[in-house]
């Protein structure tokens, strides 16, 4: 049986927080985020998350759905923020938000959200089990 005290511990030096910057590379011809972009950027944000609770390697084996509520437009910050919402025998679920920030205004909003699932796995990349068995 999972220990809950462990479980809580590691949800929360797992959850990671990227900043970055929305360039024009990055955009579509509406001047605002590709969402496939912004796809990439959350599945790599919720790898480190997922990484660092289960400390083995993980692969993606899903997403749940992905709201996409406020385009998120060239020239602004966007701050991801994941972190481990379930933990089962072998996958984990991360939850996953983008906010927008404007550069010179305290302006802050969610922008994109949504779930990743995650399975470690064994040297041969078979599913194995998150916590050893005690």
């Amino acid at each position: 049986m999972m220990n809950t005290l462990l479980i809580q511990k590691r949800e929360d030096l797992s959850e990671t927080r990227v900043s970055k910057m929305v360039f024009p590379s990055t955009t579509n011809h509406y001047d605002t985020l590709f969402g496939g972009e912004a796809l990439k950027w959350m599945d790599e944000v919720a790898y480190i998350a997922a990484t660092r609770f289960a400390r083995r390697p993980v692969v993606t084996i899903s997403t749940g759905q992905v709201d996409f509520s406020r385009p998120i437009p060239s020239g602004i910050i966007v701050e991801l923020v994941a972190r481990v919402v379930h933990v089962g025998r072998t996958s984990l679920k991360v939850e996953v938000t983008i906010y927008i920030e404007e550069l010179f205004s305290d302006k802050r909003e969610k922008a994109i959200s949504g779930h990743f699932n995650f399975v470690a796995i064994d040297e041969d990349k078979k599913p194995t089990p998150i916590f050893p068995e005690e």
